[in-house]
C-alpha cells in the first residue's frame, strides 16, 4: 500500500479510538459467558442424539446473534486475531438456523397435508437434523477451544443436562373457532392458485439443481445457486403463505375445499427448505467458497464440506423441487375445477402464422394453467396445448390466403385471363406484386426479390401465374400475404386474458420475425 493509498484509507476509517487486545478480551468476559456457556452444553449432549432440544437452539441463536453484533461493532472481524473467534460465532449462528427450521419440519410434519414425493421425507429430515446436530456441536467445540486460546473462556460453566429438556405432550387444541367472514371463494382460490404457478414457474434453479450430480455442486455456485437467489425465491414462498393465512386460513373456503390445505402446507415446506438452503448457500459463499470465502474457516475448516453440500442439494434443493411439482399439479387441477369458460378473438401471428414461436408460446401459457383451450378457425378447432396441432391451422391460413390473393389480383388487374406472352406475364406478375406490397397487401421480407425460373411461363393466364410466384415466395420467407383473418380461443379466463397480452404484443415477435421483449405478465415465458 504507497502512501496515498494509505492516506485514502485513514480518511475513510471512522476516528474512534484503538483498543487492545486486553482491553478487548475484558470486555468480551462477561457478554461471552451466556453463549459459552450453551456451547458447553451442546458439547455435552449424548453422543448420537438425533436432533437438537429447541429450547437450547433458540438460545443459541439469541445469544450467538448478540455476540456477532458486539464483535462486528469493534471489527472483530478484520483483526487477525479476533476474526476465528467471530467468524466461529457466525458458523454455530448459521448451523443453529438451519437446525432450528429442521426441528420446525419435523415437528410440524404431522400437521402438514403433502403429497407424496418419492423420497421418504420425514426419514430425511430427521437424519439431516442429526447430521447438523453434530455440526453444531462440533462448531461448539471449536468456538470454547477459540475462546480458550484467546483467554476469554470461563471454566466450569455446563448447565445441567436437564436444563433445555423438551417434554411436550403430542396434540393439539380443538379447533373450535367460528369460521372467520369470507369474499368470494372461486376468486380468492384461483388467484392463490396462479400465484403459486407463477412462482413455479419462477422457480427454475429448484428444478436445475435438484439432480446435481455430487461430484457438481461446487460447481453450482454462483450460477444457478446463491445466497441471494435463494433467499429472494424464500420470500415469495413465505409472502405466498402469508397470503393464503390472510385471505384463506379459518374461513368457510379454508373448510370447503380439501385441497387448500395441501397447498398451503406445500407453500410452508418449500419455503422452509429453502430457508435452510440460503443459511447453506450462505455459509458457503461467506465463509469456505475459493471465490468469495474469508480465509479464516476456509483454511481451518470445522464444518465437512460434503455435509454441506448434501444438506443443501441433496436434501433441500431436491425436496423442494418434488414438492414444488406437486404444488403444481394440485393448482393446475384447482383452476380446472374453478375455470370460467369464456372466448377471445385476436388476430393471427402477423408474420407467418403459427409457425414455431408463436405455437410454442401459446402453448406454454396453455401447460402454465393447465386447463383445456381450443382455438377455433374458419369452423375448425385446434388443441391450443399442442404445438404441432397449432401448426396445422397454418394450412387453414394459407388456403384462407390465396383466396384472398386471387380477389386482389383480380382487383389491380382487370384482365387475369388473358394469354400475354411470357416476357408480358412476368411483368404483369412483378407489377401486381409491387402494387400489392405499396398497398400493405403483401409484406417484403427481402429485396430484390428472388424471382424463379419460371415466372410468366407456368400454365394459365396472368392469375395463376401471380398465385404460384407469390406462393413459391411465401414459401422461400421473401415475403408474406397480409389478412385481417382472425382466430378465438375459448378456456377458461384466466388463460385467454394472458392469451390477450400475448397476441397485443404479436406473439413474441415483430413484423418481421423478430423477437421482442414479452411483458411482465408473462415472464414465466422468458425462462
Amino acid at each position: 500500500m504507497n502512501k496515498s493509498t494509505r492516506s485514502a484509507f485513514a480518511v475513510s476509517e471512522p476516528l474512534l479510538p484503538l483498543i487492545s487486545d486486553d482491553q478487548f478480551r475484558e470486555l468480551l468476559r462477561a457478554p461471552s459467558r451466556p453463549l459459552l456457556e450453551l456451547a458447553g452444553r451442546l458439547t455435552a449432549l449424548p453422543s448420537g442424539k438425533a436432533s437438537l432440544p429447541r429450547p437450547l437452539i433458540g438460545r443459541v441463536l439469541l445469544e450467538s446473534g448478540q455476540m456477532e453484533a458486539l464483535l462486528d461493532e469493534y471489527g472483530a472481524r478484520d483483526n487477525r486475531l479476533w476474526s476465528g473467534f467471530r467468524a466461529l460465532v457466525a458458523a454455530l449462528r448459521n448451523f443453529a438456523r438451519v437446525g432450528r427450521a429442521l426441528a420446525h419440519l419435523q415437528t410440524r410434519l404431522p400437521a402438514y397435508r403433502l403429497l407424496p414425493v418419492d423420497g421418504d421425507f420425514p426419514a430425511a429430515t430427521a437424519d439431516r437434523l442429526h447430521v447438523v446436530g453434530r455440526v453444531v456441536a462440533e462448531l461448539a467445540a471449536s468456538l470454547l477451544e477459540e475462546a480458550q486460546r484467546l483467554g476469554v473462556r470461563l471454566p466450569g460453566i455446563a448447565p445441567a443436562a436437564d436444563d433445555f429438556a423438551e417434554q411436550r405432550p403430542l396434540g393439539r387444541l380443538p379447533r373450535d373457532r367460528d369460521d372467520r367472514a369470507a369474499g368470494d371463494a372461486a376468486s380468492t382460490i384461483t388467484h392463490l392458485a396462479t400465484e403459486f404457478l407463477n412462482l413455479a414457474a419462477d422457480s427454475d434453479l429448484l428444478r436445475a439443481t435438484a439432480r446435481v450430480h455430487p461430484a457438481d455442486y461446487v460447481a453450482c455456485f454462483p450460477d444457478p445457486v446463491s445466497e441471494e437467489r435463494l433467499r429472494q425465491l424464500s420470500f415469495r414462498f413465505h409472502n405466498l403463505q402469508s397470503l393464503y393465512d390472510t385471505h384463506v386460513s379459518g374461513t368457510s373456503i379454508e373448510t370447503s375445499d380439501s385441497d387448500l390445505p395441501i397447498l398451503r402446507s406445500h407453500a410452508s415446506v418449500i419455503f422452509h427448505l429453502l430457508e435452510i438452503a440460503t443459511d447453506l448457500a450462505h455459509y458457503y459463499e461467506r465463509h469456505v467458497s475459493p471465490r468469495t470465502g474469508d480465509n479464516v474457516l476456509r483454511g481451518r475448516p470445522v464444518v465437512d464440506g460434503a455435509t454441506t453440500m448434501a444438506t443443501l442439494f441433496a436434501y433441500a434443493m431436491v425436496f423442494s423441487s418434488d414438492f414444488l411439482a406437486g404444488g403444481q399439479r394440485l393448482c393446475q387441477g384447482i383452476l380446472r375445477r374453478y375455470a370460467e369458460c369464456a372466448r377471445l378473438q385476436v388476430p393471427l401471428p402477423c408474420y407467418r402464422g403459427f409457425h414455431v414461436r408463436p405455437s410454442n408460446l401459446v402453448a406454454r401459457i396453455v401447460a402454465h394453467y393447465g386447463g383445456q383451450v381450443r382455438m377455433e378457425l374458419e369452423g375448425k378447432m385446434f388443441d391450443a396445448a399442442s404445438p404441432l396441432d397449432l401448426f396445422r391451422a397454418n394450412e387453414t391460413i394459407n388456403a384462407r390466403k390465396r383466396r384472398w390473393l386471387a380477389e386482389e389480383i383480380a382487383r389491380v388487374h382487370s384482365d387475369c385471363a388473358a394469354d400475354l406472352g411470357t416476357e408480358a406475364t412476368a411483368a404483369a406478375v412483378l407489377a401486381i406484386v409491387h402494387q400489392l406490397a405499396d398497398e400493405g397487401k403483401i409484406v417484403l421480407y427481402q429485396q430484390p426479390l428472388q424471382l424463379s425460373d419460371r415466372i410468366g411461363c407456368r400454365d394459365g393466364g396472368v392469375l395463376e401465374n401471380t398465385v404460384a410466384e407469390i406462393a413459391l415466395l411465401q414459401a422461400t420467407g421473401q415475403l408474406d400475404i397480409r389478412t385481417d383473418l382472425t382466430v378465438t380461443f375459448i378456456g377458461d379466463k384466466r388463460v385467454l386474458s394472458d392469451l390477450d397480452v400475448l397476441a397485443r404484443h404479436g406473439y413474441g415477435e415483430d413484423a418481421f420475425g423478430n423477437n421482442v421483449v414479452l411483458p411482465k405478465a408473462l415472464s414465466y415465458l422468458r425462462r
